[in-house]
């Protein structure tokens, strides 16, 4: 074989090589989403700050997990609608706009305010130990009677108008490390008991995420060393000065603790 042939001989084998390669990585490479983000506010970000103006008292925020995956994966598109504040009929009737069939993934965290977290908190904080732990189990018999029904509902809903899409529903951390530096405040016998009611909240909310085909993300395990009284904590404790912020997490909680399990699930 001449030279000048044996060189166009290699040059178009080499050809085909780049060929084929660049259009296996084409093939095998993701696909750009279109995400959707649902849900109260621990999906909306509240004890994070950096919130974005545009979404009032919604307090959505730059440093969420929602927007901290969205910056970090750059989805085709991206919807962000969860809400301080919001129950399930509230997602229904407010949040579901940007769903569409062409949507890919979708994340939500819903179900406290139903279950009346904020009243819990605030009677076992003002009142006494045995009025608290009524309380307590009062949202937890809520957790077992209604709340299934109503988070059917929401999931019903979501998968009408997102066929396609993966959902991911998260669920919430535990508030307290037992016997931890706290010196004053609630007692080990509460915090255990709302503790407890949070595992009893994801054991209910991944039952029914389960039964419609979707993901659960259990971000106890990412909260662990990280609760209140740990030395080291992802949430807020009780704060006088922004009762809204209390029990919800810092922006260390949104990065460390929610977006990986997210990220995990995706």
């Amino acid at each position: 074989m001449k030279l000048s042939r044996l060189v166009a001989f290699s040059s178009s084998l080499l050809l085909g090589a780049v060929i084929a390669l660049t259009g296996a990585a084409t093939a095998n490479a993701a696909p750009s989403v279109d995400y959707v983000a649902l849900g109260d506010s621990y999906s909306s970000g509240v004890g994070s700050g950096s919130y974005i103006g545009s979404s009032g008292d919604c307090k959505r925020s730059t440093l969420a997990y929602p927007s901290l995956w969205a910056s970090a994966h750059s989805p085709a598109s991206f919807s962000f609608t969860a809400c301080s504040g919001a129950r399930t009929g509230d997602v229904i009737a407010n949040q579901l706009g940007p769903l569409n069939s062409s949507t890919d993934l979708v994340s939500i965290s819903i179900g406290g305010n139903d279950a009346g977290f904020s009243d819990v908190m605030t009677t076992c904080v003002l009142q006494s130990e045995s009025t608290c732990l009524n309380r307590i189990a009062t949202a937890r018999s809520y957790v077992d009677t209604t709340l299934p029904g109503k988070l059917n509902s929401v999931y019903d809903a979501i998968q009408a108008k997102a066929p396609s899409a993966h959902v991911v529903v998260l669920g919430y951390p535990r508030f307290y490390k037992i016997g931890g530096s706290c010196v004053v405040g609630l007692s080990d016998k509460v915090r255990s008991a709302i503790n407890g009611a949070a595992d009893y909240l994801n054991a209910a909310t991944a039952k029914r995420a389960a039964d419609h085909g979707f993901s659960f993300g259990d971000v106890t395990s990412a909260f662990t060393g990280h609760e209140i009284c740990s030395g080291s904590a992802w949430l807020h404790s009780l704060n006088w000065l922004n009762i809204g912020e209390s029990y919800h997490p810092f922006a260390a909680g949104q990065s460390g603790g929610y977006l990986p399990v997210l990220n995990a699930l995706d």
